[in-house]
């Protein structure tokens, strides 16, 4: 599958791609929101105290509630929690701009902003356990979470110059925070009309009405005992990368000033390389993800970030460095894209949202961490720390692949049978997303001996692949005639797409010579499987025509 099919996918699903639209717009508005905040903090108080609460107070709620903030998202509604949350702070927003106004103590502001940060804290794990269930399949779902990074890149770019249009034009900082509120009215409005996100709960883990707290919390256990270790590699994944961006973040204006003497101009430009490069990285992390085995991307974005960072902290031109800096954001993008794919896959439904907040907690902790200590350490000498913070994402990288195991390879848990679909010759070159969606809608049928499993003239509504056994195909030319074998079949062969993809009436009837068993998918997912491949359905009939395929169509 290549990038426009992947990206094509997404948006014909009409409830995914509507929620990435409303996130996107929301976004933009929170990002315009940030700016107008700090200017308003800084030309209310005009104290560096002020504005650096303000900025702790960005951090602290995700640090303390994300977990919370999980647990909501697996008990609750997730659509709902999206909901509300957005209502919340759309009003925080409106009751901020009356403050504004309204020439209040700026204290109420902060006060404000903290509280609209606490809510923040449930977005996170309240949209990553969502986003997997209004997905069709696995095979949408990297897409699905590439083309959220992207746009969330992309408004990184729009809501800053969208507030310094607004600070410019209009000179009303209470605007701008309006215009958020109508953002959050925005996907408010588009989150009413989706599906529900309810958890599924096959259990619940950690219910007290199912028992003493003890039992609760060894039911917890037991649910993640399984999936222990795979988690245990993305966290260090997470820990590495948390850490390395967080120090970026902050080297960019040793960079900027110290190295390349560009100055404020170019601290701008290094980020705007970071955002550049973050969007690409997400675009090409969405057909990445669709690979089998993820575990060698792990590695190549692993080495591409390193040698980002190298080159960052080794050039003496700073368009190079711009270019370093942009694939370090790309490849940080890719490992992101990549480990929050797998956690959506390796998770149970019912812990996603718990898990995603301690992944979330665990990545901004390191991020502060970093943002600390490599400017502290690096500004002596940056090209030894960023090789160095290279070099530590490598070594996670590859703790992080051999923890994974086979949870790194896109398997799926299905009966060997099942499998014969991957088997089949002419279905070879197809993507291995598509065949497991196909081996995900298979169901297995045993037949009796003389049982007739297709009979001429009936409507073709499936596609049989022979996992064991015999059958024979045989054909009536006309009225009154005598039945004629076209052929035998056993394992491994197929028969039953002709009808399906022709759209007439079964031409043969087909009957267990033998005990048999066979693997049936319907006529939907056929031909979904068969469209994903070029040419494969004309294919199928020019083999029916020439008589290579003789069995029934």
């Amino acid at each position: 599958m290549g990038v426009i099919d992947a990206y094509r996918k997404v948006l014909r699903n009409g409830p995914l791609s509507r929620l990435l639209l409303g996130e996107f717009v929301s976004s933009i508005g929170d990002w315009l929101y940030l700016v107008a905040l700090l200017v308003i903090i800084w030309d209310l108080s005009n104290d560096p105290v002020v504005l650096g609460i303000v900025g702790a107070a960005r951090i602290l709620p995700y640090i303390f509630l994300s977990i919370p903030a999980g647990i909501v998202a697996d008990r609750f509604d997730r659509r709902l929690v999206l909901l509300t949350t957005d209502i919340i702070r759309g009003t925080l927003m409106v009751v901020i701009a009356g403050v504004i106004l309204a020439g209040l103590p700026v204290i109420l502001v902060v006060v404000l902003a903290i509280i609209a940060t606490c809510f923040s804290a449930f977005f996170s794990p309240a949209i990553g356990a969502y986003l997997p269930t209004l997905v069709h399949d696995e095979s949408e779902l990297g897409p699905a979470n590439s083309a959220w990074s992207s746009l969330d890149n992309l408004a990184f770019f729009i809501g800053p110059a969208l507030a310094a249009v607004i600070l410019g034009i209009f000179s009303s900082i209470a605007f701008a925070i309006l215009l958020d509120a109508v953002t959050f009215a925005f996907v408010a409005f588009i989150l009413w009309r989706l599906p529900p996100g309810r958890p599924i709960t096959t259990a619940q883990p950690d219910s007290a009405s199912e028992g003493p707290p003890t039992s609760g919390r060894q039911r917890l256990a037991d649910a993640y005992r399984p999936i222990r270790r795979p988690l245990s590699g993305l966290i260090v994944l997470n820990l590495a990368t948390g850490f390395v961006f967080g120090g970026l973040g902050v080297m960019t204006v040793i960079l900027a000033t110290d190295i390349y003497q560009t100055g404020e101009a170019g601290t701008g430009l290094l980020n705007s390389a970071i955002g550049i490069g973050g969007v690409v990285g997400a675009l090409i992390a969405g057909v990445v993800v669709l690979r089998r085995r993820l575990g060698p991307p792990l590695i190549v974005g692993a080495v591409l970030m390193l040698l980002g960072l190298v080159a960052l902290g080794g050039v003496n031109s700073f368009a190079v460095a711009l270019g370093a800096i942009a694939l370090a954001s790309g490849a940080s993008l890719l490992l992101e894209i990549i480990s929050t794919t797998l956690l959506q896959r390796i998770v149970p439904d019912e812990l996603r949202g718990r898990t995603i907040g301690i992944m979330e907690t665990v990545a901004i902790a390191a991020y502060s961490v970093g943002a600390f200590v490599m400017p502290v350490f690096g500004a002596s000498d940056p090209a030894v720390v960023l090789s160095a913070s290279g070099v530590i994402v490598i070594v996670a990288g590859v703790i992080c692949v051999v923890l994974l195991g086979r949870f790194a390879v896109q398997g799926l848990d299905v009966p060997a049978a099942v499998q014969r679909i991957a088997q089949v010759d002419l279905f070879a070159a197809l993507p291995p997303a598509n065949l497991e969606s196909a081996m995900r809608a298979a169901v297995i049928r045993d037949v009796a001996a003389d049982t007739i499993i297709i009979r001429q003239g009936d409507e073709a509504d499936f596609f049989y692949v022979i996992d064991h056994g015999r059958v024979e195909v045989t054909q009536v030319a006309g009225e009154g005639a005598t039945a004629r074998v076209l052929r035998q079949m056993s394992a491994g062969e197929v028969f039953g797409e002709i009808g399906l993809l022709s759209g007439i009436p079964r031409t043969a009837t087909v009957t267990a010579l033998t005990a048999a068993k066979l693997v049936v998918l319907d006529k939907e997912a056929f031909l979904d499987l068969v469209s994903s491949g070029s040419g494969l359905t004309y294919t199928l009939l020019d083999l029916h025509r020439g008589g290579v395929q003789a069995a029934e169509g």
